[in-house]
């Protein structure tokens, strides 16, 4: 964000949202510009715990977003493939329009089952939606699902009528926390491929200067490459931060055409996606989550190339944890600005996501790394 913009957004907070002209900039002009929060993951958003939980026999794994309290959430879908569960539920003009949990996950339609044993532990825990409570009435546990397609990645998935999703998701939700968790070959990126590198997941969170704080979470398994073709840099390296995914910054190559790099060469239905998460410290409803959705999924566009194709069946959640209200009065301002930060943000996580992907034992592939320097 160049200084004019900065000054501008401050203007307009100040006139109700009236464009005006940018005042004089000088020298000594305090701006706060923001900057990452202090893990630049996910859970540097207050009242949010991240769990992870994989399979390394079948090469798959779940991530499951939990929030303190039911939080209000949107959706917004993509990808022409995609694999969902509640998802209708989140659509306007219906009664809950919040969630218990988020989940994504690996395993294409079986991947779905994960939300059975989340939705499990919560009701065990008293947790989920109930229109009148009444004794010996289990709640019922809000909890929409994404799913990638990781079933062809050379996994052991001969398991039969007993997949393990059910159980990788309770053991995800029962081990959620704040604080610090695993990027790359982790939870619902374990398996993942991005184009013809390994996959992963990744996250980043972004902390404006007027103290709203956005967070994102992916799980990259895309057809379309993270790289500009015949480089190393990421499509998203102008955006990137304090070198978090290796620090080449912007690659100044042109591109022409149906030039795709590093791409899956041979896609096939349903056998990738990228679905993500975007979490906010601030007080929304779920309009105003749909649009921070669907702005969010500009970051995709700036990190991967191609996207939304119809072999993708790419997703974004958007939800609040309300821990503050929005600062000043113009709320559609506030909505621009965080949906724009959303993109960035989820920009550098699908960079910082395949950045850190590495190998298990005994898997082959290239990532990020191997590729000549």
């Amino acid at each position: 964000m160049n200084v004019h913009r900065r000054q501008l957004i401050k203007a307009m907070l100040a006139t109700g949202g009236m464009a005006v002209a940018p005042p004089a900039v000088s020298a000594a002009s305090p701006v706060r510009i923001g900057a990452p929060g202090r893990l630049n993951l996910m859970t540097d958003v207050a009242g949010l715990k991240i769990g992870l939980a994989d399979d390394p026999g079948a090469y798959t794994g779940v991530t499951v977003i939990l929030p303190d309290q039911r939080a209000a959430c949107a959706v917004d879908v993509r990808g022409g493939g995609p694999g969902t569960r509640e998802t209708d539920a989140l659509a306007a003009g219906n009664l809950v329009r919040s969630v218990d949990a988020i989940v994504l996950s690996g395993g294409s339609v079986y991947g779905l089952a994960t939300a059975d044993g989340v939705a499990g532990w919560l009701g065990a825990q008293g947790r989920g939606f109930s229109l009148i409570p009444k004794d010996g009435v289990p709640p019922s546990p809000i909890v929409p699902t994404a799913v990638l397609y990781d079933l062809a990645n050379g996994g052991n998935k001969q398991w039969g009528t007993n997949p393990p999703y059910r159980r990788l998701g309770e053991q995800a939700v029962r081990h959620a926390r704040t604080g610090p968790f695993a990027l790359g070959t982790a939870g619902g990126g374990y398996g993942a491929g991005a184009g013809s590198l390994k996959g992963g997941l990744g996250s980043a969170s972004f902390r404006t200067g007027d103290g709203m704080t956005v967070g994102a979470l992916v799980c990259v398994n895309s057809l379309g490459s993270v790289v500009v073709p015949g480089t190393r840099n990421f499509w998203a390296g102008a955006l990137e931060i304090d070198n978090e995914f290796g620090g080449l910054g912007a690659s100044s190559r042109s591109v022409y055409g149906e030039d795709w790099g590093e791409a899956k060469l041979n896609p096939g239905a349903r056998a990738n996606t990228t679905i993500a998460c975007i979490a906010v410290d601030v007080r929304l409803d779920a309009d105003e989550l749909k649009r921070v959705a669907m702005m969010a999924q500009d970051g995709l566009a700036r990190a991967i190339r191609p996207i939304h194709s119809p072999f993708d069946g790419d997703v974004v959640f958007a939800l609040s944890t309300a821990q503050k209200e929005i600062p000043g009065q113009n709320r559609e301002l506030i909505i621009a600005r965080l949906g724009s930060v959303a993109a960035d943000t989820l920009a550098r996580a699908v960079a910082r996501g395949v950045y850190a992907a590495t190998l298990p034992r005994h898997r082959t592939g290239r990532t990020w790394h191997d590729l000549p320097a």
